[in-house]
């Protein structure tokens, strides 16, 4: 039980005696005491004027002084109107951080048989391109977002669902049989992801030369998109593809290879790894005979000219289209399909989806179309919306070519970090190896903490320079914070310095070091509170004020050099399970820390 749980039970022991009543625990409301007062707990006790009939006042000085006669760990108490502000001893902090020290999987919940069974779906990118600052956003997010789950004692299913169909890749597939004379990853030199998606803008680029050529002629814009000679060789090879053409499939199939060995790079280097992998190509034809099950069932409708519709005016949306009137599926079709494939691959309790806020009402409409039928699962999907990510210059269009490629944009962070690490001298005593390892994972240390720090509903806007800045709210800041507490514990160990298990409890702390376990101690909360509320950026922000704390303590007080020996080691104690919560927390993040820097 940690301090904040016997708190509670004694604040109920206090309210039975001191007024003769029982209370609902729900009633205690107990929360860290702002900075500005004295204390480390601070009860309202507005909630339990009904039970007191007293001022809030009183009411604060009546269980305050029952608190502090009954439990020796409560220092002292003031009141702030109807605030009761309670200071802990340093004898209960010590205590505190010997559990915490004596419990390996701190803020941990382990993984049990009887543990739910999560899915999160994220990456699905589309196969006619690299993966951009875009994707890594939401790679980022779905990772953490499974790390966090899995800490909160859910079982978690990776999945990835790849679009590697429609008329995006046939557009790609199209621009290399004109004009691609037989060029390969390995004739090229260039990744297979980076080599389709130049087909893909060569094409766009073509396609907008063949648009204006027939606007010049007198047609609507409208008209010209259909009379383009590119556009309807890209329709017709997905016409083929779906009649199950050899030559098409060959095609296909080589084009997607190169584009797969191209991600299962760049995952590699974000460190993104999935559980199970779910193709379109797959997928969507189960979609398809469910909506034609669906008409026969009168859940969906069928028009004239053969497209499939459902009406959803009853959930005061509009009428969607699910089959178009050629027969062919489009991208709900394919998720029902996918949904459907999922709950009979895997017991799911919950399906996550990570996927962007402009996906909002896709969301909405495939769990009213799952629930119309008659899956159980379809009113309990949860769309995971995040917002957008840019570059201080303005958006992304992939289309024109303009897209900040992931690779690119990994390979100038690592860069950026060796700069800027040589230049402050920081690794100047690491060998060649030692360092090449070390500005990897400053780089992607940054990166992937500058994405993750930031709420994820909100839009954002992604600067390289700030984010591996050594001083601030970065990652860098904090990996560099690990790395000092380890030279300080390496020291430590060089002079004959054992830290013990069990600290003297007579030694009298700071205010500073009881709030740095209390923080510590804070872990496990803001673990679960962000498990619950889906919300990643709790623990990054967590993990900066930890460091941020720490490094006031380290240049405010002696460490090694303090004379007296029980401070000294509670000191290295305290040291030791900052790095290691640091670490912890980094590590839901799927961001490393150096052991040196």
């Amino acid at each position: 039980m940690n301090i904040e749980d016997k708190l509670q039970e004694q604040i109920i022991k206090a309210i039975k005696e001191v007024y003769k009543a029982d209370v609902n625990p729900s009633e205690i409301t107990l929360q860290k005491t702002k900075k500005e007062f004295k204390g480390h707990y601070t009860l309202i006790t507005f909630p339990l004027l009904k039970i007191s009939k007293k001022s809030p006042e009183q009411t604060a000085h009546e269980i305050g002084t029952y608190l502090s006669n009954k439990l020796p760990f409560i220092s002292e108490f003031n009141v702030i109107k109807g605030f009761l502000n309670l200071s802990i001893s340093s004898s209960m902090w010590i205590e505190e951080l010997m559990k915490i020290n004596n419990t390996p999987d701190f803020g941990f919940t382990p993984v049990t048989n009887k543990s739910p069974l999560y899915m999160v779906e994220y990456s699905s990118p589309n196969t006619n391109k690299p993966l951009h600052l875009g994707h890594v956003r939401n790679n980022l997010l779905g990772h953490s977002l499974s790390e966090i789950l899995k800490a909160n004692g859910v079982k978690v299913v990776k999945t990835n669902l790849v679009n590697d169909r429609g008329i995006h890749i046939c557009k790609s597939m199209v621009a290399w049989k004109k004009w691609g004379n037989g060029e390969t990853p390995q004739s090229s030199g260039k990744k297979g992801d980076h080599l389709v998606g130049d087909y893909y803008v060569l094409f766009e680029k073509n396609y907008k030369a063949e648009i204006e050529e027939l606007m010049k002629q007198g047609l609507s814009k409208e008209e010209a998109e259909k009379k383009s000679p590119l556009m309807q060789e890209a329709r017709e090879m997905l016409r083929r593809w779906e009649a199950g053409d050899p030559e098409v499939v060959a095609l296909w199939e080589m084009m997607n290879q190169w584009v797969y060995e191209g991600f299962d790079e760049t995952y590699k280097k974000l460190g993104i790894t999935f559980d199970k992998v779910y193709y379109e190509s797959q997928t969507y034809l189960v979609g398809k005979e469910m909506v034609l099950e669906g008409v026969k069932k009168g859940i969906f409708y069928q028009k004239e000219d053969g497209s499939v519709w459902a009406d959803l005016t009853p959930y005061g949306l509009d009428h969607k289209l699910l089959l178009r009137a050629d027969g062919t599926s489009v991208y709900i079709t394919q998720d029902i399909g996918t949904a459907k494939l999922r709950f009979d691959d895997y017991p799911i309790d919950k399906m996550i989806y990570v996927v962007g806020n402009e996906q909002n009402y896709h969301f909405q409409v495939l769990a009213i179309l799952l629930d119309m039928l008659g899956f159980k699962f379809g009113k309990g999907l949860l769309h995971f919306s995040y917002g957008m990510v840019e570059l201080p210059e303005g958006k992304m269009k992939s289309r024109e070519g303009t897209v900040v490629d992931a690779d690119d944009l990994i390979d100038e962070m690592i860069d950026t970090a060796r700069e800027i690490s040589k230049e402050l001298g920081k690794l100047d005593e690491c060998s060649p190896e030692e360092t090449e390892e070390i500005v990897t994972m400053i780089g992607m240390g940054a990166l992937k903490y500058f994405i993750l720090k930031v709420d994820p509903k909100k839009n954002m806007t992604f600067d390289p320079k700030e984010s591996i800045d050594f001083d601030g709210n970065t990652g860098p800041f904090i990996q560099y914070t690990h790395a000092r507490i380890k030279s300080v514990l390496r020291k430590a160990a060089e002079q004959g310095i054992e830290i013990p298990k069990k600290p003297d409890t007579s030694v009298l702390l700071s205010e500073k070091e009881k709030g740095l376990v209390q923080l510590l101690a804070d872990f496990a909360n803001i673990v679960k509170q962000a498990g619950e509320e889906y919300n990643i950026s709790l623990i990054a922000n967590y993990v900066y004020d930890l460091a941020k704390e720490y490094n006031q303590f380290y240049h405010d007080f002696p460490i090694l050099r303090e004379e007296n020996t029980a401070l000294r080691d509670f000191r290295l104690l305290l040291s030791k399970n900052i790095a290691s919560i640091i670490k912890r927390g980094m590590s839901l993040l799927g961001i490393e820390v150096p052991e040196r820097m």
